[in-house]
């Protein structure tokens, strides 16, 4: 088993120097990478990073607007970099109207991924696990209604919303080939992000229901750190390889 990092938890850093970051995350054991943005670099550029440090592209958050708008220059510039997964980070869905439109908006652009050779999913935060008028889970009504888009469950923002992050890991079993790892914890009275295996969630049960539901990439993130980002990072890889390599 491999880790990847969502480039999301040093977007400091790679504003200024993605360079640098690729850099610094590859010697620390990262073997592939989800990016949050690429800050005006070109395909190229970025593709020569990912080549220079050994490091794999595993997908991509790539907001809706991206897709539906600037749909040609955004596959280009994935097919570039020779990304296969495009994740939409999250959308308001808060409402039946706005949840129909993004449904519409995948079922129209996955075939189209697809023949390209490129899967769509979905990442997301606490806020799908809201109830319609109906009783049901939005994050339920988009995966039953958009039955081709793949998952990119968030443990973290599961266990906000209220929900089990293994169960739904298993409830989407065939149609998650990415993972974020990202601990619970309270800090302060609040709920916080913590370094894997410092927080509250039930590793031992979300890897193996991630094994068995055939994840291929588990991704470490931490939106928001309590202390040094690179610290965190290493933590969160060593804890995972220490409790999880084979």
């Amino acid at each position: 088993m491999e880790y990847g990092i969502q480039m999301y938890s040093v977007r400091d850093i790679t504003e200024k120097n993605m360079d640098g970051a690729l850099k610094a995350l590859a010697e620390m054991g990262y073997k592939f990478v989800e990016f949050a943005g690429f800050f005006g670099i070109p395909a190229d550029e970025i593709k020569a990073m990912l080549d220079k440090y050994g490091l794999k592209v595993s997908g991509t958050h790539t907001g809706w607007q991206e897709i539906a708008e600037h749909y040609e220059e955004t596959l280009a510039y994935h097919k570039a970099i020779g990304n296969t997964r495009i994740i939409v980070p999250g959308a308001d869905l808060t409402t039946k109207a706005k949840l129909d439109a993004f449904i519409d908006m995948m079922n129209e652009f996955q075939p189209k991924l697809a023949a390209e050779g490129i899967t769509l999913g979905y990442h997301n935060h606490d806020i799908e696990f809201m109830r319609m008028e109906d009783g049901s889970l939005i994050l339920e009504l988009l995966y039953d209604n958009a039955p081709a888009l793949q998952g990119e469950i968030d443990t973290f923002w599961v266990q906000a919303g209220g929900q089990n992050p293994a169960d739904w890991v298993r409830k989407l079993s065939g149609r998650m080939p990415l993972l974020h790892l990202k601990d619970y914890g309270i800090h302060e009275r609040q709920r916080a992000m913590f370094p894997i295996g410092s927080g509250n969630l039930d590793w031992k049960s979300i890897i193996a229901e991630g094994e068995a539901a055939g994840v291929e990439y588990f991704i470490v993130e931490q939106d928001v750190c309590l202390k040094d980002p690179f610290d965190s990072l290493a933590d969160s890889l060593h804890y995972l390889v220490e409790n999880f390599v084979k």
